[in-house]
């Protein structure tokens, strides 16, 4: 036994509160499985993937990255895009249970543009999101293959790893994904409990994620973008005025070191603004297909 080890529940009951529930009363798991961001995100790839004038039901992500009111922590739920039961090779079908995420994203290519900047952004908010984020085997090297257990018989679906640094595409996702990871665990605010989804524009299909430490401040705003086309002179709504870093954009690694990304040149000025759900504004350009964090 290793009292120390995370363990983590696989229940899917109307009662989502009861596995993480102290014992007796639970079951007394330290987290669950979670599939609410997982579904709308990979519902949103799906709706994107129908080109620059679709809509996307952005309202559903926001919804979803919102802690359920059930679960006694933000960091009780596990969430992922793709998981065992999601993605497997079905034998008896001869076809994947459902399409990995750059599959996802663009079908035909996923290796495209398209599926590429499209997979940086769900990754982006979903280890941006509250909760306790997991990569699927692969995930981090965009893999498209089905996944399956038996590479005795399968081994067509081994994952990749091994064209990791001759394909660019694969290599730029995964210096990616790295470096996402590591601005989670620069800051406090991406495992604290404030949450809310000031802003969502359905026609520009563009979305602004706020977490903060409760009492604390450290307030990180992440605008995420599925206009395929960059959007100049954005207005975004902002917890507090003055200066906000930009500390990461996607459009980075597209490909890396992408030495022109669009972006506000390091940082946005918040002024006083009327009509947002905030009481301060700032305008700044965003990628297409992009994901941008800012620090205050």
């Amino acid at each position: 036994m290793k009292p120390a080890a995370i363990q983590i529940a696989e229940y899917w009951n109307w009662d989502c509160a009861h596995p993480v529930t102290p014992a007796p009363a639970g079951l007394g798991f330290d987290a669950a499985l979670g599939d609410r961001p997982r579904d709308a995100l990979r519902g949103m790839l799906a709706e994107a993937e129908g080109g620059r004038d679709a809509h996307v039901h952005l309202d559903r992500v926001a919804e979803a990255l919102l802690r359920p009111p059930a679960l006694p922590a933000a960091w009780a739920v596990v969430q992922c895009l793709e998981n065992h039961d999601v993605v497997p090779w079905d034998c008896d079908s001869g076809a994947p249970r459902a399409p990995r995420v750059p599959a996802v994203a663009d079908p035909s290519r996923p290796h495209s543009w398209y599926g590429r900047s499209r997979a940086r952004v769900a990754t982006a908010l979903l280890l941006t999101a509250p909760g306790i984020p997991m990569l699927f085997v692969g995930r981090e090297i965009l893999e498209a293959r089905p996944w399956h257990d038996d590479i005795r018989f399968w081994s067509q679906f081994l994952i990749g790893w091994d064209e990791v640094e001759p394909l660019r595409a694969r290599r730029d996702f995964l210096r990616f994904v790295q470096d996402l990871v590591a601005l989670r665990r620069q800051h406090p605010a991406f495992s604290g409990k404030g949450v809310r989804v000031p802003q969502v524009h359905a026609h520009d299909r563009a979305l602004v994620l706020h977490r903060w430490v409760e009492d604390e401040g450290r307030d990180i705003v992440v605008v995420a973008s599925l206009n395929e086309q960059a959007l100049d002179h954005y207005p975004i709504t902002l917890p507090w005025p003055g200066q906000w870093r930009e500390v990461f954009n996607s459009d980075v690694h597209g490909p890396f070191p992408n030495v022109a990304p669009v972006g506000s040149f390091g940082a946005v000025h918040a002024d006083a603004a009327w009509g947002f759900a905030y009481p301060f504004a700032a305008r700044m350009r965003l990628p297409a297909n992009g994901a941008i964090v800012l620090a205050r």
